[in-house]
């Protein structure tokens, strides 16, 4: 296995100032130990081009031949010889042929002539062989996910196969007994399970293959077991529910008597503050917490990180902008806040606005699936207002 993706810039959210008695990590603090955790998965596979879309690139891609392979014309027209335009113009020359894309000779036309009103500069509209890619070049670097721009620079190159890496083994499950599947009657004190499908989604990638194990019932045994099939056969266990301080929030627990080691607990975010980073044998381990909300910005603020450096991605964390707030709002300090958002128009300068869709996010599935992302306030901030300069995490990154 090799080190893990490094860490990009940090989320400047000042949870970091918060007293350690606090019992409470920040977020950097808790990425940096989670990545330290992450090793990227080994395992080279080579495919052919029209099957790794999506994939991850095992090797650095080098150029085998230069681009464009030979001199060629950039765009429709004639050729003209130089020498063939004598004295002043306009000049008349005749046509000889015609040499169409991919014809390796002329093709003889009828007979016809073309004026000339200016002399044209010697190699106008020619692409020099090796204008685009020198032989040798490095097209992609090792890590880069092969999107719709790198599979075009790939098939102009020549490359017809391309090694990637193996995909992250992700397994995951939701706990409590109180969760039942959507469309099925609910008892009393029963509710739908979103967060399966919400795992579904964030894990439906082409280089992670998912193992879905559906919902446990809050029963320690129970846990166990499916918790260690599920670190025998995954790299990335994921979990949701189970991680807070109720009697029966069981799984730092399980996860320590089934040899487990837990690094990070308890983080200076919300939502997402019982959340639980940690091994057993070769997995890697992340429980989320069990509200929707909870559970879908902690995995986009973390998880998704811990599934990028396992995959070896170079690029990885999320895409942020610096928006403009649309709104007023006193706060407690102390954590650094999420809050879904939606964006506004741009101002004269190039900077959008943003409004956040609610303030109270837990638990308002509803909303979040209004937002086009998450806002960040600092956690030092105890009144955001109008015009104030933010951070901003699109929900389309990732």
């Amino acid at each position: 296995m090799s080190a893990p993706a490094a860490l990009s810039e940090p989320f400047r959210c000042g949870c970091e100032t918060i007293p350690a008695q606090a019992g409470l990590l920040s977020v950097d603090e808790a990425l940096l130990r989670a990545l330290a955790l992450a090793e990227t998965v080994a395992g080279i596979e080579r495919l052919p081009l029209e099957k790794a879309h999506g994939r991850v690139l095992g090797e650095t891609v080098r150029a085998a031949t230069p681009l464009p392979l030979f001199d060629n014309s950039a765009m429709d027209g004639y050729a003209i010889r130089l020498a063939d335009l004598a004295g002043e113009g306009p000049w008349r020359l005749p046509v000889a042929g015609r040499v169409a894309a991919g014809d390796t000779g002329q093709t003889p036309v009828q007979a016809g002539t073309i004026r000339l009103e200016r002399r044209p500069e010697p190699g106008e509209n020619i692409r020099r062989a090796g204008e685009d890619i020198v032989e040798g070049m490095e097209l992609l670097p090792q890590g880069r996910r092969i999107d719709a721009r790198a599979a075009a620079l790939l098939a102009a190159a020549g490359c017809g196969e391309v090694a990637v890496r193996r995909r992250v083994r992700a397994a995951f499950f939701s706990t409590g007994s109180e969760l039942r599947a959507p469309g099925t009657p609910l008892a009393p004190g029963q509710i739908w399970n979103a967060n399966r499908y919400h795992l579904q989604g964030s894990l439906g990638l082409p280089w992670l293959e998912t193992i879905d194990m559906g919902a446990v019932p809050d029963r320690p045994g129970r846990l166990r077991a499916a918790l260690e099939q599920a670190a025998s056969d995954a790299d990335l266990v994921v979990t949701t529910g189970g991680v807070s301080v109720g009697d029966e929030d069981h799984m730092p627990a399980v996860l320590s008597a089934a040899g487990g080691e837990i690094h990070v607990m308890k983080v200076a975010m919300k939502p997402g503050k019982p959340l639980v980073v940690g091994r057993l044998g070769p997995a890697l381990y992340l429980g989320l917490p069990g509200n929707p909300v909870s559970a879908f910005v902690s995995w986009h603020v973390i998880g998704a990180r811990i599934a990028e450096a396992l995959a070896g991605i170079r690029e990885a964390g999320p895409r942020r902008s610096i928006v403009r707030a649309g709104f007023e709002r006193s706060r407690h300090p102390g954590r650094c806040e999420f809050l879904p958002a939606r964006l506004g128009e741009y101002d004269g300068h190039g900077t959008r606005s943003v409004e956040i869709v609610t303030s109270a996010v837990s638990h308002r599935v509803a909303l979040l699936a209004q937002a086009d992302g998450l806002l960040l306030i600092p956690s030092q901030a105890d009144r955001i207002r109008r015009g104030d300069m933010l951070e901003f995490l699109p929900f389309s990154d990732g």
